[in-house]
């Protein structure tokens, strides 16, 4: 059973962490997360569960024109006037 939060200070080894450490040291849990070591928690001396590091969001980036939802309304008629179907959207809540 671990009695002490020396195994979070590691950094050779998978780090260990108690469910009280998790409340009172969760400054280092995250701190090993950030360096990409997951975090392997123990309940009374017996593993329970790990933590993963979250995968970082894809950098690939495309132009919004070449998204799927662009001008997914350019067939509708009632949508070509911007100014007139805003209106026609507020005018129920501006009646009020």
């Amino acid at each position: 059973m671990y009695t002490s939060s020396e195994h979070l200070m590691r950094k050779s080894e998978a780090v260990k962490a108690t469910f009280l450490d998790l409340r009172k040291k969760s400054r280092d849990i995250v701190r090993a997360l950030d360096q990409n070591q997951s975090v392997t928690l123990f309940y009374r001396g017996k593993p329970k569960g790990v933590i993963v590091p979250a995968s970082k969001p894809s950098e690939k980036r495309i132009p919004v024109i070449r998204h799927r939802a662009f001008g997914m309304w350019r067939d509708r008629a009632d949508m070509r006037d911007v100014r007139r179907a805003a209106a026609r959207l507020r005018k129920a809540r501006h009646a009020l």
